[in-house]
């Protein structure tokens, strides 16, 4: 029944069939084989797939992405971090990597902060001398962090598939999204210590204090989403309508948004919202599928007769993922592997929060490896340049990203030991 799934859903795919129709279609074609077909029961699990309480943070945390894009709060937050960093050597890049932690706690969606700190960044590093391969390269793999750092859209889906504490999803994620940031720094001074750039004037303290206050209230609220959470003062659906409602009214007290573009900001997120809630209705129908054609139980006993050791069959599914996050847009793979893998890797005694967080960093890579790399598409259409010329730029963050995800799953204490101090305190 695994080669029927992945045969059926990936036939589907080349010929350019949406994916959500491609899964229904694999879920179908599973249940038929089966002898277990039934309307009724593809409607019911279709309806309940889109009708979750955690899904309904999805649409507030997108909502609160384009309301900060749209309310000038993300050039504050760029002001801001170039008050800080930008006068240094390679400055503009460390801004874009500061930036694009705090745009990380805000939105969690890649494809959003890429589009923010690019429109905005991408422009003042080219003209400051900055190769615009490179720069676009930057701004994209900072964006993907936003997937890791709560609130992460991704973490929420992998939640609601999988069955998994969303809480403690965003709390596993806080520290890897850091190591990731710090690995970005660490990288753009390896690439940019030689570069023949321009500095931005250095900030004296009164400035950096004004730029401050300018972005103190944005910048206050991914503390609020943490503190929150963390306290149980709100559940993370309730977390996005806390930044929903939060974003909008300082936004309008920076009187950086008028009641007029409410319209677009709102049909934007209906337009984002609809097509995840689609694909995740979709996956909830084939998630049932494979469970009852026991995809997951045929899936375990193939690795466990390669090996027992759960280190070792942890590396072998993240190739096997690194591979299909090349190929395949990450909202899909997350929904398609997670109900697979899930039941796998608890077989073998692997936490499901630490798998979800290795797993999430492991597909985010794929946003930024071509030929389908959703992150790269979106800086290329900011800077016009071409797939190729942004993929010879983004080489050392990839190898990066790649050592870092290995790193966590050669040390998992680096995600479970925080996640242990977080429940135990």
């Amino acid at each position: 029944m695994v080669v029927v799934f992945l045969a059926v859903l990936f036939s589907l795919m080349l010929i350019g069939m949406p994916i959500a129709f491609a899964m229904l279609s694999s879920a179908v074609v599973m249940m038929w084989t089966q002898d277990m077909f039934n309307v009724s029961t593809l409607a019911e699990y279709f309806i309940t797939g889109a009708n979750s309480f955690a899904l309904m943070a999805i649409p507030f945390f997108i909502l609160t992405g384009e309301i900060m894009n749209a309310g000038g709060v993300s050039k504050r937050i760029v002001d801001f971090a170039s008050s800080l960093v930008g006068h240094v050597k390679g400055g503009l890049g460390y801004v874009a990597i500061v930036a694009g932690v705090i745009f990380a706690g805000l939105s969690g969606s890649a494809v959003a902060d890429t589009a923010a700190l690019g429109s905005i960044l991408i422009p003042m590093m080219v003209a400051q001398g900055y190769e615009k391969k490179r720069s676009t390269a930057l701004v994209a793999s900072v964006g993907i962090v936003g997937t890791v750092i709560p609130p992460s859209i991704p973490l929420i889906l992998y939640g609601v598939v999988g069955g998994v504490s969303i809480t403690g999803l965003f709390m596993g994620g806080i520290v890897p999204g850091i190591i990731m940031a710090i690995g970005m720094t660490f990288t753009w001074w390896l690439v940019a210590r030689k570069a023949d750039t321009k500095r931005l004037e250095r900030a004296n303290w009164q400035a950096r204090l004004h730029n401050f206050k300018r972005a103190f209230w944005a910048l206050l609220l991914p503390l609020i989403i943490i503190v929150g959470l963390r306290g149980g003062v709100f559940t993370p659906t309730e977390a996005g309508v806390v930044a929903a409602v939060y974003a909008l009214l300082i936004s309008l007290c920076y009187r950086e948004i008028r009641l007029t573009q409410l319209f677009d900001v709102l049909t934007n997120t209906a337009k984002t919202t609809a097509i995840v809630m689609l694909i995740a209705s979709a996956a909830i129908v084939t998630a049932y599928a494979i469970t009852v054609a026991q995809v997951p139980a045929q899936i375990a006993a193939g690795l466990t007769s390669i090996t027992d050791s759960p280190t070792l069959m942890l590396l072998i599914i993240m190739v096997i993922l690194l591979l299909f996050g090349c190929v395949m847009d990450m909202t899909p793979a997350v929904l398609i592997f997670a109900p697979v893998l899930i039941p796998v890797v608890e077989q073998v005694g692997i936490d499901p929060i630490y798998f979800g967080v290795v797993m999430i960093i492991n597909l985010s890579i794929g946003l930024i490896t071509p030929p389908v790399g959703t992150v790269l598409y979106v800086g290329c259409s900011i800077s016009r340049i071409s797939i190729i010329d942004i993929s010879r730029g983004i080489w050392p963050m990839l190898l990066m990203y790649v050592a870092i995800l290995f790193a966590l799953i050669l040390f998992p204490e680096i995600v479970t030991y925080p996640l242990s101090i977080l429940h135990n305190g």
